[in-house]
């Protein structure tokens, strides 16, 4: 017996479905962002700090690990709270939906081209996440933007 795929009917489908990949969406970018370290050679490159400017570094990037966790555990856990237009769960996917804008923002505006590491699989990946955070963006916006203000 063939397994039937059942589509969205209606824009809340929709969002219901964008949420669930945004919640699984935040544990990609966290695949990616435990390679940075590796990938980018922080073990040598981080040794030209002073201590307490590379322990800044890795406390740093541990706050930002810890966010995209609970981006992503909240949306899990708030889904049905989103979809309902609840204030304080809208609230929260508006602010992670500016969070992700600020990151395509500032990947645009504030780092330069020659700024990235060489290299095929370094393109490549901009390039995934780069999409991944505008999903995110649009996917959090649009819940607080449509179902906020229903």
């Amino acid at each position: 017996m063939p397994m039937e795929i059942v589509m969205p009917q209606n824009i809340e489908s929709w969002l219901s479905l964008a949420l669930w990949l945004a919640a699984a969406g935040h544990a990609c970018v966290l695949i990616a962002s435990f390679q940075v370290p590796y990938q980018l050679k922080w073990k040598s490159d981080l040794t030209s700090l002073t201590s307490f400017n590379r322990k800044l570094m890795w406390v740093h990037g541990g706050f930002a690990v810890y966010t995209i966790i609970s981006f992503g555990v909240m949306t899990f856990l708030l889904h049905g709270e989103m979809l309902r237009g609840d204030r304080a769960a809208i609230t929260l996917a508006f602010f992670i939906g500016i969070y992700w804008l600020l990151r395509i923002i500032v990947d645009f505006t504030y780092y330069s081209q020659s700024d990235w590491p060489k290299g095929k699989q370094f393109v490549i990946g901009h390039i995934l996440l780069t999409a991944l955070f505008m999903f995110l963006s649009a996917t959090y916006l649009t819940v607080a933007l449509r179902l906020g203000f229903k």
